[in-house]
């Protein structure tokens, strides 16, 4: 079992910048992508980006350039840092690991709102 928790999110204005958090344990050894996820109200959940092992990103259309996903192996950690931020942003942000087919993991999800 992987346990995720995410952190980070929050209100903020148009243009703005967050960083969200997601700290990873338990049988993480296993895991080879992390990546986050985001869920519009009355929309699919959908990719945002994706970190593997190696350190090979992908990210979604809609925020190359203005997204970079990361991670920290000697704390089990990956961020998320999100620039510029748009109202379109706006969303619950979950944090997922990839363990193997059909094994994947979810954190409870972060709210990010982008208001002014």
């Amino acid at each position: 079992q992987v346990q995720l928790v995410e952190s980070g999110g929050g209100l903020v204005q148009p243009g703005g910048s967050l960083r969200l958090s997601c700290a990873a344990s338990g049988s993480i050894d296993r895991v080879y992508i992390m990546g986050w996820h985001r869920q519009a109200p009355g929309k699919q959940r959908e990719l945002v980006a994706v970190i593997t092992n190696p350190g090979s990103t992908n990210y979604a259309d809609s925020v190359k350039g203005r997204f970079t996903i990361s991670r920290d192996n000697a704390r089990n950690t990956v961020y998320l840092q999100m620039n510029s931020l748009k109202p379109e942003d706006t969303a619950v942000y979950y944090c997922n690991a990839v363990a193997g087919p059909s094994t994947d993991y979810w954190g409870q999800g972060t709210q990010v709102t982008v208001s002014s």
